[in-house]
């Protein structure tokens, strides 16, 4: 039997979904941009976090899995151009810095999910002109975290998007070992295009490497974290990054590449009155 607790820490309120033994688990903070703050396997926590971040409201948080939407990455001087006029828009977007609201919580014998809603409002309006609805559910089912979405158009134009997840699996080594299909990787630290081994090491990248999705199942192995990801097709990159001195590596599903907002190439548009769903999972030994 799966279980789904709440609880209140340093004014936030909390959701942990669990299975009867309390082996396997997520840890949810819907106010804090929605975020997983904990995922643990085999009684381990997996996810980095830093607390410090966390508990600190004027800080991005750095640790569990950040929402990326509705872009990933940076912008140039951080703005667009949208029909002619120019928008700030934060590194990441808009999602990981407002608040979810929790619409749907469940748990039987077999899984336990946690949904949660991110709606337009006049503050996001003035980085992000368009309306939407964002859903996520989180689904804990054995030692495997689902992470389906719906990001739905209410408005009347095109909306462009391009969503990502950026989480930090605990780990002190920066050797990376990776499974994409790819046989080449984009290097952000010196902006060339490299051939790829099957390992890369981000000791001394102050900047993030991207290689692209050429199957659907990906497998990563850090410090002996053995990370094993399945994406729907929309996922077409995987960005690794990390920061010296820290004892993270993100293993990130991007849908595309860093700067999209500006260069239009690979935009999702999501029509009027519709909806775009996709879905990512992670299971990690």
């Amino acid at each position: 039997m799966y279980k789904i607790e709440s609880f209140e820490k340093q004014m936030f309120s909390m959701y942990q979904l669990s299975n009867e033994a309390g082996t396997s688990w997520i840890k949810v903070c819907p106010e804090r941009g929605g975020i997983i703050i904990g995922y643990g396997t085999n009684g381990k926590e997996k996810l980095y976090l830093n607390e410090e971040t966390f508990y600190d409201r004027k800080q991005n948080i750095r640790g569990g899995i950040p929402i990326l939407f509705p872009i990933s990455g940076q912008l140039e001087n951080k703005q667009y151009v949208w029909d002619g006029k120019t928008f700030q828009m934060p590194n990441h977007g808009l999602a990981r810095i407002h608040p979810w609201e929790v619409i749907e919580t469940y748990a039987d014998e077999e899984k336990a999910f946690i949904s949660i809603l991110f709606e337009s409002s006049i503050g996001t309006k003035e980085a992000y002109p368009f309306d939407f609805e964002v859903v996520f559910t989180y689904t804990l089912k054995g030692d495997q975290l689902y992470i389906y979405q719906t990001y739905r158009n209410v408005g009347q134009q095109p909306m462009p998007i391009y969503p990502g997840l950026h989480p930090y699996f605990k780990a002190k080594s920066k050797l990376v070992s990776i499974e994409t299909g790819a046989q080449t990787y984009f290097d952000y630290n010196d902006g060339e295009t490299k051939a790829f081994s099957g390992k890369i090491n981000l000791e001394k990248l102050n900047e993030a490497v991207v290689l692209e999705n050429k199957r659907e199942e990906i497998a990563a192995n850090i410090d002996n974290l053995d990370i094993q990801i399945k994406l729907a097709k929309d996922f077409h990159y995987t960005v690794l990054w990390t920061e010296e001195g820290k004892d993270f590596v993100c293993v990130e599903p991007w849908t595309a590449k860093t700067g999209e907002l500006n260069q239009k190439e690979e935009l999702i548009l999501v029509e009027p009155k519709e909806a775009f769903e996709t879905w990512v999972s992670f299971q990690v030994v």
